[in-house]
């Protein structure tokens, strides 16, 4: 019998912690172990009951370090499925039958679907049904396949809210580099690391989540300084930088600059930055484009204008030019 081990990180969001524990409650299959890295200084207490075992990793430390807790709660599970999904993203019932069905005969790592719940769409408890009815698709992020499972040729696709790998895939592939602190980055590094390691990566149609709504900064403007050095960490390693689009939006908004030593920061943001860039109850996700739009007044969707918009953000994979 294959065992299976759900992952999740969390700080705070303690209701949304319960509802993914409800959701693998739900499952069609069930796990055998839920376990979860506390990165806050005390565990959750009056957790849902289950059917499977509830383990608690203590992770607090003084920076915020993603790619550690993922690593330890990976290291701890004792699974042959490792399944890891954000503290904010509730499973659908045939979550784990899904990836198990896609997964089988083959190794890498497995990306299900993402559908974005509106403000309020849990109020009334886990109805599926009407998260399907009223969840959306982020526009940005590619799609899974119409069918089956498709390979993902792009590594920065990869997206940690939602994935999976066989354990022994886990054990011998590159890990989450802990060098990465704060918030971005580490998804791309380890897509990155994974990709230059010819493990395949690979979407799928279900294993499908629900985002809950919260409220949300995009492009990420509480965390410019941290973008920013795990940016040119990046560089460091594979000779450009990521999170180009961020880094593209922080110079449209005034507060950095890309100088041919590195980026500069000219100013620390305002409220009115905040404001900007920040996720409005009728929104289901935050989104770094519209912010561009908005900047540049021109809300045009045309091929051409994300064309030029790609070559704009591209700028800033390396440092400017003499």
């Amino acid at each position: 019998m294959t065992r299976i081990s759900a992952l999740t990180i969390a700080s705070g969001r303690e209701n949304h912690l319960k509802n993914v524990i409800k959701g693998f409650q739900q499952q069609n299959h069930p796990v055998d172990e839920l376990i979860i890295g506390v990165m806050q200084p005390d565990d959750y207490t009056d957790l849902p009951e289950t059917d499977f075992i509830v383990r608690q990793i203590n992770l607090s430390r003084a920076d915020l370090c993603l790619a550690a807790a993922r690593n330890t709660v990976a290291d701890a599970a004792t699974g042959d499925v490792l399944m890891f999904v954000d503290v904010d993203c509730i499973p659908a019932p045939d979550f784990v039958a899904t990836y198990l069905d896609r997964m089988q005969g083959r190794h890498g790592l497995f990306m299900g679907e993402v559908q974005y719940l509106p403000d309020g769409a849990t109020q009334n408890g886990l109805d599926f049904d009407h998260f399907n009815r009223v969840s959306v698709r982020h526009s940005d992020r590619q799609g899974p396949p119409a069918a089956g499972i498709a390979p993902c040729p792009d590594y920065r696709c990869f997206w940690s809210l939602n994935f999976a790998m066989h354990r022994s895939d886990w054990e011998t592939c590159p890990r989450f580099d802990e060098r990465f602190t704060g918030y971005g980055g580490e998804d791309t590094d380890f897509g990155r690391n994974l990709s230059d390691a010819d493990i395949p990566i690979w979407w799928i149609k279900g294993g499908r989540v629900f985002h809950q709504y919260h409220p949300h900064y995009m492009p990420p403007v509480h965390h410019m300084e941290s973008v920013m050095r795990n940016a040119d960490l990046f560089a460091e390693k594979w000779g450009h930088r990521t999170m180009e689009h961020w880094l593209y939006a922080f110079q449209l908004m005034g507060l950095i600059r890309n100088d041919p030593d590195g980026l500069t920061v000219l100013r620390q943001p305002v409220q009115a930055d905040f404001d900007l860039c920040a996720q409005q109850s009728d929104m289901p996700y935050a989104n770094t484009r519209r912010v561009i739009d908005a900047l540049q007044n021109d809300p045009e969707l045309s091929a051409k204008r994300a064309a030029q918009v790609e070559r704009d953000q591209s700028t800033f994979l390396l440092p400017a030019a003499e």
